[in-house]
């Protein structure tokens, strides 16, 4: 009898590990739905000479060079309260030099955290680019800015969610996504930092975006692969149990312009959590509202027919002249009106969870986060944030625009103004 007990006593611990090995996630974390939330995408891309990460001046150079003439900003970061600068070769009217960060900075990731809890922010979405993956200079940045995320995230009470950018994504190499995730699960802890879990859940399961199929202007529609990427973060007895964000063409329902028109993407959008699609250059202040009408109205009620989850975007102006050669401001932020329309039309329609583009992308002008009025003169053209209003103007409005979402200020068509 006793060599039975002690043998049962052996399989119940051995059972019990197995039962405890099913899932490396939180049970619970301080966001259990996306639902209420305004989150921002996060790119962290940034890096400077001297940085320590040997990686130049990334998405500050074009072709190479950081220099006047040559750079991929649209929009110049307001510099007074980040410990680390990194000296330019540009300059202001002034003739004095034009400094900027480095999202390897651990302190300058923190510095952005801060201000999301500073403004009630609710957190953002890590981007993750397919490329990172495949380039071990590039995950070893990535995976510093992360660490940085979680420990701000963690500090703040900010929620954070990894949104995987498979657009680039080579097919046959899908698996490097279903790697990192366990590397990201099991080595950052990303999904469960104990009883400081920030991390982003819905429908009571951590969640986990991927962005990037389906699009006619990308090399690859990602369909069958992303069935695979779906099946593995919802089942993997290990890694798995998680809901699932997907990212996709502002014309999914209709499969139009900026969809590759194939149908197999309804089935996909079944199998998942939350639609999110992508709206940014689809609109200005002046084509908003017809394309909501014929757009978003109908996007969340097919979400609502299906028990689907609709995160539209909104972003404050758009501007990549310094990249493109398209012609600066080329969607105008008036001021921060055309931002609140988005944020009050999404609302209006329906919307219960809406996606910011982005925390800090300077290189597409959609920056909310704090940039300067003052930038540097010369080849390259800068926009400046306008006149009249403060340089964390679009931090505040997003700040407003989760108290509106949940019901705890009144709702407006009509920009707030701030007291």
């Amino acid at each position: 009898m006793k060599k039975i007990a002690f043998l049962s006593g052996i399989l119940l611990v051995m059972f019990s590990g197995i039962i405890q090995g099913q899932t490396k996630h939180a049970k619970k974390s301080k966001y259990m739905s996306y639902k209420g939330l305004v989150m921002a995408g996060y790119q962290g891309w940034f890096n400077c000479e001297d940085d320590g990460a040997n990686k130049g001046w990334t998405h500050y150079s074009k072709h190479g060079k950081f220099e006047d003439g040559y750079c991929t900003i649209d929009y110049w970061p307001e510099m007074k309260e980040y410990k680390i600068k990194y000296k330019t070769p540009f300059k202001y009217a002034d003739g004095s030099p034009a400094y900027v960060f480095s999202s390897f900075d651990e302190s300058t990731v923190e510095l952005h955290f801060k201000w999301m809890k500073e403004y009630g922010i609710d957190g953002v979405f890590l981007q993750r680019f397919f490329q990172v993956l495949v380039s071990e200079n590039r995950i070893n940045h990535a995976d510093k800015v992360l660490r940085s995320a979680i420990k701000a995230a963690n500090k703040y009470g900010v929620a954070i969610c990894m949104m995987y950018d498979i657009g680039s994504m080579d097919d046959s190499k899908y698996e490097l996504v279903i790697e990192d995730w366990k590397h990201l699960v099991d080595d950052l802890k990303l999904t469960n930092q104990g009883d400081k879990t920030t991390y982003l859940f819905h429908n009571d399961k951590p969640l986990v975006a991927f962005w990037g199929i389906s699009s006619s202007t990308r090399s690859s529609g990602h369909i069958p692969e992303i069935y695979n990427l779906i099946d593995f973060v919802k089942n993997d007895k290990k890694y798995g149990g998680c809901s699932v964000h997907l990212g996709i063409p502002s014309r999914w329902r209709t499969l139009g312009s900026d969809t590759r028109g194939d149908a197999r993407l309804h089935d996909v959008l079944r199998n998942v959590d939350v639609i999110h699609p992508w709206l940014v250059g689809r609109y200005n202040e002046d084509t908003y509202e017809k394309f909501r009408q014929q757009n978003i109205v109908g996007d969340v009620k097919w979400c609502k027919e299906h028990n689907k989850s609709y995160s539209p975007t909104v972003f404050p102006g758009f501007s990549w002249h310094n990249m493109k050669g398209d012609g600066s401001n080329k969607i105008p932020r008036n001021k921060g009106n055309f931002y609140w329309k988005q944020i009050a039309g999404a609302i209006e329609s329906g919307a219960e969870m809406i996606y910011v583009a982005m925390f800090d992308e300077i290189d597409e002008g959609t920056s909310i986060m704090k940039c300067a009025k003052t930038v540097p003169v010369g080849k390259s053209i800068f926009v400046p944030i306008e006149e009249d209003v403060p340089s964390d103007h679009y931090l505040w409005l997003t700040g407003m625009a989760g108290k509106m979402l949940r019901g705890e200020i009144p709702f407006t068509k009509e920009m707030p103004i701030r007291k």
